[in-house]
């Protein structure tokens, strides 16, 4: 049904590949649109990807058409390409187009042997682990040597020292003969003689101390492998991630790529969450329970916020990670591989970390803007003015006396008094004289009444009692007591 036209072959599995990407991309590579114009022109073409027929006719006015048919077409093609193509067998076509399926995978997946930063995610936590390791053999090594020089656990604090001294000691018998200057400073070296002379540990048998010995090669050797793996680390990191190693460190931005996943994947995250990454706890407990969400995660053991004051460590934090977000993105996307950009912004960090310290010292001078104003003291020069006046001299017309205290506190209870008030208290005697007037006049006419009855009786009446409105002794007690109670009323009522 078919037969051959024209056919061209690679000159190498990298002229392929590039040919292979170009297509999968939907774009015609440079070889091809050479062999089309020189083949194709006039004619219709078949095409399997429909984007690619877009191109080639907007590139080189050659009509693509792209169906059913063309698709069984090109299968067919396919199948008997060995048969079509002279000189091509079936047992050299499976190699080649394993070997290109590999290329391919290979470039999709951009590997690429300089930014190999799984081996930085593996070798920070094969690091953290051999910490945890060491430090367990180390306490193992001081608990079980302990039974035998208690003492020697508080004279050296270093767990790789304590471990040599031990190796090199084994019985504390042997400390007095022994020159520790290689593995302890003097000081200490003579205080452990003197500890060991008057030790209370038990006794140890010979089998024991190889076996403590033997755990004591383990933690150095350990410690060795740490020191290697640390420098490998510190090499791998400049390597892959400079900007970031620049502003955060080898050990914090190793731990940034390992919990990001990748270095590509880290730099998606905004800085924000740079910021907070290894926090995730705290962040989603303080959302949780609606409280401050966290300040930093991972970061804040870089030496830039470790440098702040804990007032300050929020702040720089935020600009660390912010200047961190833009160093990722240049270490994964950029083509530089220097860390010019990674320095700079750590100059401004702690530019910025200095104006921050220095602005809360100017504060503390007491002036808004730093500088506190200083002034020569006079005490008799007014300001402003230049008058001079005499200092001021005792009064002692100031002192007080009880009286005068009282009637000052009436005055001022007097002035501090609503006008309201006042006025209610003026009407309040008003009110009382109109209520006793009705009073008085009643008695009056009970008295003339009982004069009259006792006239008609024949009594004697005393025609010298005085008719005057003067009301008696009695009466005059009464009133006063009255006026008493009413100005208690009066008191209550003003409280």
């Amino acid at each position: 049904v078919v037969s051959l036209k024209a056919f061209s072959k690679f000159e190498n599995t990298a002229e392929a590949l590039e040919a292979a990407t170009k297509l999968l991309e939907s774009a015609p590579s440079k070889g091809l649109r050479k062999f089309l114009r020189a083949h194709c022109d006039g004619e219709t073409l078949g095409v399997a990807d429909s984007k690619l027929g877009n191109a080639i006719k907007e590139k080189l006015k050659i009509d693509c058409v792209h169906n059913n048919a063309v698709m069984e077409l090109l299968r067919g093609v396919r199948t008997q390409l060995t048969e079509l193509i002279s000189g091509l067998g079936a047992q050299d076509l499976a190699p080649m187009s394993l070997g290109l399926s590999h290329s391919l995978s290979r470039y999709k997946l951009k590997f690429s042997a300089d930014k190999v930063d799984t081996m930085i995610v593996q070798a920070i936590g094969l690091l953290d682990d051999l910490d945890k390791e060491l430090n367990t053999y180390a306490m193992r090594v001081r608990e079980w040597y302990g039974w035998h020089f208690p003492e020697l656990t508080k004279i050296i604090q270093d767990n790789i020292m304590y471990a040599k001294a031990v190796k090199l000691m084994g019985d504390r018998a042997n400390a007095a003969k022994l020159d520790f200057s290689e593995v302890l400073p003097e000081e200490v070296e003579t205080e452990l003689k003197e500890a060991a002379v008057i030790s209370m540990g038990t006794e140890i048998s010979d089998l024991d101390l190889m076996n403590i010995k033997d755990l004591c090669d383990q933690v150095l050797n350990l410690s060795e492998y740490r020191a290697q793996l640390y420098d490998y680390l510190k090499s791998r990191m400049n390597t892959v991630a400079p900007n970031l190693t620049a502003l955060v460190g080898e050990l914090v931005g190793a731990r940034l790529i390992a919990h990001g996943g990748s270095l590509i994947n880290l730099a998606k995250q905004p800085g924000s969450t740079v910021q907070i990454l290894g926090a995730e706890k705290a962040l989603f407990r303080a959302l949780k329970t609606k409280h401050s969400t966290p300040k930093y995660g991972l970061i804040y053991h870089a030496s830039l916020v470790g440098q702040a004051a804990p007032k300050h460590k929020g702040k720089i934090s935020r600009s660390l990670a912010a200047k961190a977000a833009l160093a990722i993105r240049c270490d994964a996307l950029g083509d530089d591989q220097d860390n010019t950009m990674g320095l700079e912004n750590r100059a401004k960090l702690e530019a910025r970390l200095r104006a921050l310290e220095g602005k809360e010292l100017g504060r503390s001078a007491g002036s808004a803007k730093g500088k506190p104003k200083i002034e020569v003291y006079d005490k008799d020069r007014k300001k402003g003015a230049g008058l001079i006046t005499p200092a001021k001299t005792y009064n002692p017309a100031a002192d007080s006396v009880l009286s005068q205290i009282t009637n000052t506190a009436a005055l001022d209870e007097q002035d501090t008094v609503p006008k309201k008030k006042k006025k209610v208290e003026a009407e309040l005697p008003q009110i009382e004289k109109a209520a006793e007037v009705p009073a008085i006049e009643a008695k009056k006419e009970k008295k003339k009444k009982k004069k009259k009855v006792d006239k008609e009786a024949g009594l004697p009446t005393n025609e010298n009692e005085p008719e005057s409105e003067e009301p008696t002794e009695k009466e005059k007690k009464k009133h006063q007591t009255e006026d008493v109670e009413n100005a208690e009323v009066g008191e209550n009522e003003k409280k």
